[in-house]
């Protein structure tokens, strides 16, 4: 059988790496000129090395997806910390503790770190958004100092993750073609096809636009061996700016005595920022949900959506891959295409 996967992140490489040890003949195309998506990572001319669409941190209690990976890479534990940094200038913890709370006032919490944050991450108001997406970051009572305080499995692959990728695309059985767009015509010429591109641009927005927040990244290297107190800072001010990460505290990721590297985030619209689409946005009413099922109700029969455009949702790396797992593997058993 032949199938195309569009789309090189983790859910399109994992797919077709599924299908590829099944026996079957995949073809996976991408648009941009790099697998691994927005998980990609690059050395720059300093040896340190940057993700290019955002630090991407590997945290889950899901041991098959930390065992199905670690195939394909070396895990370097990394247990991530990041600070909030007041208008005044002090650093706190995130997410908030004991200790913060102390130092903020626990009835200031949701007005100095989720109001302004969710304002301009995410363009909405605090009310407007589904609550589920303030609780990814929980108010504790203890002196918890972890961002991920209650996942088992915490790393970073040794060589980065677009290697990864790489190592998981490197079959017999896949072929992979960058700087390659989708055309509706190329599914003629296979059995099947796994999309992960925006659902609804596939159906040419006939509903309307999906909304998503996209995030610019302004990268400069200063003449510092260290220049933050933690791996990332967050802003509390209401300034553009959300967060800023220096590369180099986290694990195999150069090593440069003189230089340190940090890249500074500011949210925007995906149409302010060349329609490149990070975040889905989930707001409390669900009216986006509506949308995205009207579309996914038209998908063809030889067309699976896949990943966080294609399926309309906030995923994690790890949720990624155990979404990419179970659809590739429910296919195969579905279809009786196993070899």
């Amino acid at each position: 059988m032949r199938y195309l996967v569009v789309g090189a992140g983790f859910s399109g490489a994992v797919i077709a790496r599924e299908l590829a040890e099944a026996g079957h003949i995949v073809t996976v195309i991408d648009t941009r000129d790099h697998v691994a998506g927005n998980a990609y990572d690059y050395t720059n001319e300093h040896g340190i090395r940057i993700h290019k669409y955002g630090p991407h941190l590997f945290h889950t209690n899901n041991k098959v997806v930390y065992e199905y990976l670690g195939k394909f890479t070396e895990w370097v534990p990394y247990q991530h910390r990041v600070k909030a940094m007041l208008t005044d200038g002090r650093f706190v913890t995130l997410p908030v503790n004991r200790k913060t709370k102390e130092i903020v006032g626990e009835d200031n919490v949701i007005d100095i770190f989720f109001r302004p944050y969710s304002k301009k991450m995410w363009g909405m108001e605090l009310e407007a958004l589904n609550p589920e997406v303030i609780n990814r970051v929980p108010i504790r009572d203890d002196d918890n100092e972890l961002y991920f305080p209650d996942d088992l499995y915490q790393a970073v692959p040794r060589d980065g993750y677009t290697t990864m990728v790489q190592n998981i695309l490197d079959h017999r059985g896949i072929q992979v073609y960058l700087n390659t767009p989708y055309d509706k015509r190329k599914s003629l010429a296979y059995d099947h096809v796994f999309n992960s591109m925006p659902i609804d641009q596939y159906f040419d927005f006939k509903y309307g636009y999906l909304p998503y927040r996209s995030i610019r990244f302004e990268t400069c290297s200063l003449p510092l061996p260290v220049a933050l107190p933690s791996t990332t800072i967050n802003f509390t001010h209401d300034g553009p700016q959300t967060r800023v990460t220096e590369w180099k505290q986290i694990p195999f990721h150069g090593e440069n005595k003189y230089l340190t590297t940090l890249t500074f985030e500011t949210p925007c619209c995906y149409t302010e920022n060349n329609f490149e689409r990070y975040y889905p946005v989930k707001d409390a009413e669900g009216k986006n949900r509506d949308v995205y099922l009207k579309y996914k109700h038209e998908t063809p029969e030889n067309m699976t959506f896949i990943g966080r455009c294609g399926l309309y949702a906030y995923l994690d790396m790890h949720q990624a891959v155990n979404s990419a797992l179970a659809i590739a593997r429910n296919f195969l058993v579905n279809n009786k295409v196993n070899t």
